[in-house]
């Protein structure tokens, strides 16, 4: 929210200077910085167009001679708007204007347009830096001192504020003026909303009716006739610019500028267009067009709420108007509606539309519907004023459920609670009456509060001692030790087994990523080589766009994605991976959100080159590093077959902890990976880290380092081709002196029969009571021997 410091001037005294009350402002939670308008306007001066000729060399260019105070200046300008006797904006060789054609800031130098020499140039507001609107001059009041610097005119500090979500309030100069009294102990003055009413009683030209009060609370409406459409005056312009809104004319920008001013939105229709001299608020069909304001037909749904005539539609509630009933020159007669419309509505309205704007952003907040009548009467009091006419007797004011502010009940001692800490009633009095609110002092424990009608955040008790805090000053809540003993804290063991697992990636060489929870069903079909999910991912019902209507199912094509785009930059190798949750969809509940580990390596065949050389990435390396990792965290682990869509057939492995899967390993399917435009080999590792977790709350048990040597035997067995390593392993670890067993060469070719293949083991034995003979070796490996050959038919290879 933009707001000019001389525009909130008008309503509250202010002492501070500008960064002092950013800073106080920021301070009591209302963040806040500077913008300075005509900060760099040096060199441009206050002129006055007198006279214009033709250029000799261009139909479309303009001799204009401009007096400056001191002398006279030929200039060439294209502007249409051109007039003798308008004051404008004047700049001479040497100003630093914003072009009017790239946006770009530069020095403006002496120029030869079409053979005529331009001692300068007449400003647009754009190469002022007041808008982007350059096809015309910037015109200045009638009383623009001529020959002053343009800065002392037209200058002015704008206070951007970071408003929350939940302060409505903030999105009006009003509302920061009450924030501003808060904090300065000054009085608020708010414009006097009196004007004449002249014309016929409005009930008997006009009609409003709800039919879903629901999305509608409360519609109000004026009638003024006899208008006459213009340009506005330079002040009202200047406001508006200073605020980020361009000029129209003279009705529309008074509905800004009162949106601006008091933070409701109003809409003006052409009252002749409407010919029922009706107005029916309704739930759109289904299906049903309309042509708005830009000239575009848009397709509505059930949930958008629309203006009509009672037959056809003339407005988007609290979006767009329509273009069968906007202002325009002709325009004699305006109805002007001020309402309040549902928040959950407009929001989805107007991102489903795409049509955000300022409106709907103040409507999408909550705003009250007390406000309605009072930015009424101002927007009718200013078009009066600014457009002539006369306004009907009274206004339509349809508040079918009327909502009463409500006392809230505030408790001195829930403050102390709290706050730790006691006001006084003359400060809580003072504090809550300086922001609007009503206070009725209970002798003894407590205070009935009432919000103002421009506040919606005010809900419960809570939110009071908040107001008290911020506007006091969190800064002189003063600083006392803890009393009473801490709370013992719980341990998060799945916080700690995260931050475990990421540490343990990290020295092996991995680099962490975050990608978006947010994502479309075809960015994660892309990781399957079918492109068809699994599962069904969860949509959301108000998605901000089609690219994130999808909370993610796996962080596989998030992951993969960003393979793809660092590809782009550099060759490898490169190892990621990311620690998050996914959302897994489930009927009549909330979604199972499990904490996933995925990773992925790259690594191509490179040529080697002395004396750096890492060898590609393969599978063995891929199911070391979740050997390893789980090797870390205490947890055995068994690797078996599987069939997962995202990896390659045959080079794949789901993970096995106490016969439970948490996890699969494999090279990327060659489809998976092309679908990203990988052309080398990725290896892929995926577990389940929610359901690791109890596998990895076990504790290590110590154990004694052996004080007697071991013995080592090496032997090669020729098996089927069909068993597994596994296999071996397991019946050789039965032997209560094998200590280590060590797979260190796997081989199938011509030295063995065809159908079979060849595992060489590295065997230690070990003793934790006595040194072992060769006998004692000799007799346990030809019993492991006999039990090889007689479960798997293994041999001795010669």
């Amino acid at each position: 929210m933009k707001v000019p410091i001389k525009w909130l001037k008008d309503y509250i005294d202010i002492d501070l200077s500008p960064k002092e009350l950013a800073h106080v402002l920021t301070m009591s939670g209302t963040e806040s910085g500077l913008k300075y308008i005509g900060e760099s306007w040096e060199g441009v001066i206050i002129g006055q167009i007198a006279g214009i000729d033709p250029h000799p060399n261009a139909d479309r260019l303009r001799l204009a001679t401009v007096n400056t105070g001191s002398g006279m200046q030929t200039v060439v300008c294209g502007a249409p708007n051109l007039a003798i006797g308008d004051k404008i904006a004047f700049a001479s060789v040497g100003a630093y204007l914003t072009d009017g054609h790239t946006g770009e800031k530069s020095v403006l130098k002496p120029a030869k347009i079409r053979g005529v020499e331009s001692c300068g140039m007449v400003c647009s507001e754009m190469e002022l830096g007041l808008s982007k609107n350059h096809e015309g001059i910037l015109v200045l009041a009638n009383d623009a001192p001529l020959g002053k610097p343009l800065a002392e005119f037209l200058s002015d500090i704008v206070l951007d504020i970071d408003v929350t979500p939940n302060r409505p309030d903030l999105l009006s100069v009003i509302g920061v003026a009450w924030e501003v009294a808060a904090i300065t102990g000054k009085k608020v003055k708010l414009p006097d909303l009196a004007y004449e009413e002249a014309g016929d009683v409005i009930d008997k030209q006009v009609s409003i009716a709800i039919a879903d009060a629901d999305l509608c609370p409360r519609y109000c409406a004026s009638l003024i006739t006899g208008v006459k459409i213009g340009e506005s005056p330079e002040w009202l312009k200047q406001r508006l610019t200073a605020c980020g809104l361009r000029p129209i004319s003279n009705i529309v920008d008074v509905t800004n500028y009162v949106m601006f001013e008091y933070g409701q939105p109003l809409h003006s229709f052409d009252y002749d267009k409407i010919k029922t001299k009706k107005i029916v608020v309704r739930r759109a069909k289904n299906g049903e067009v309309m042509q708005t304001l830009d000239d575009i037909e848009r397709k509505l749904s059930d949930n958008t709420l629309m203006i009509t005539d009672g037959g056809k539609s003339v407005a988007i509630a609290g979006v767009m108007g329509g273009a069968n009933s906007d202002i325009t020159d002709n325009t004699t007669t305006i109805l002007l509606e001020s309402a309040n419309f549902n928040a959950a509505s407009i929001h989805y309205t107007s991102h489903n539309l795409k049509l955000v704007s300022e409106a709907s952003m103040r409507f999408e907040r909550g705003i009250r519907p007390d406000l309605t009548v009072h930015a009424l009467r101002r927007a009718t009091q200013l078009i009066l004023q600014l457009a002539g006419g006369c306004a009907a007797k009274g206004i339509v004011d349809v508040y079918p459920q009327k909502q009463e502010r409500k006392s809230l009940n505030l408790r001195r001692s829930e403050i102390k609670r709290i706050l730790g800490v006691e006001f006084s009633d003359e400060q809580v009095f003072d504090t809550l009456t300086s922001m609007g609110f009503e206070v009725d002092i209970h002798p003894g424990k407590e205070y009935m509060v009432t919000a103002p009608y421009w506040r919606s955040d005010i809900n419960i008790e809570v939110d009071l001692i908040e107001e008290l805090a911020r506007i006091i000053g969190y800064e002189n809540i003063p600083t006392t030790l803890l009393s009473g003993s801490i709370a013992h804290q719980e341990p998060n063991h799945l916080m700690d087994l995260k931050s475990r697992v990421r540490q343990t990636l990290v020295g092996f060489g991995f680099d962490e990523v975050i990608t978006y929870s947010l994502t479309n069903r075809e960015a994660l079909a892309k990781a399957y080589a079918s492109n068809a999910l699994p599962k069904e991912p969860l949509k959301l019902d108000n998605a901000m766009s089609a690219e994130q209507e999808y909370l993610r199912a796996n962080l596989r094509s998030g992951l993969l994605s960003v393979l793809e785009s660092n590809l782009r930059h550099e060759e490898g190798p490169i190892r990621i991976f990311e620690l998050n949750r996914i959302y897994i969809k489930r009927e009549k509940e909330l979604p199972e959100e499990p904490e996933i580990v995925c990773g992925l390596m790259y690594n191509p065949e490179q040529e080697k080159v002395w004396p750096v050389h890492t060898p590609p990435f393969d599978f063995f390396t891929v199911k070391g590093i979740i050997e390893s990792l789980l090797s870390s965290l205490n947890v055995k682990a068994d690797f078996r077959e599987t069939n997962d869509d995202s990896l390659r057939p045959g080079y794949q492995a789901e993970v096995i902890v106490n016969s439970s899967k948490i996890g699969v390993i494999g090279e990327v399917h060659p489809k998976v990976a092309a679908a990203f435009d990988i052309a080398e080999k990725v290896y892929m590792f995926e577990l389940n880290v929610s359901s690791l977790l109890p596998y990895a709350l076990q504790s290590n048990e110590y154990q004694v380092i052996a004080r007697f040597p071991s013995v080592i035997r090496d032997i090669a067995l020729v098996l089927d081709s069909s068993v597994t390593h596994k296999q071996v392993v397991d019946i050789i670890s039965k032997f209560s002196l094998v200590n280590e067993v060590t797979l260190f060469d796997v081989y199938s070719g011509k030295q063995v029969e065809s159908g079979k293949k060849s595992l060489a083991y590295r065997l230690i034995f070990q003793s934790s009571e006595h040194t072992l003979t060769d006998v004692e070796v000799d007799k346990v490996l030809e019993q492991l021997l006999k039990k090889l050959e007689g479960a798997l038919g293994a041999t001795l290879r010669a």
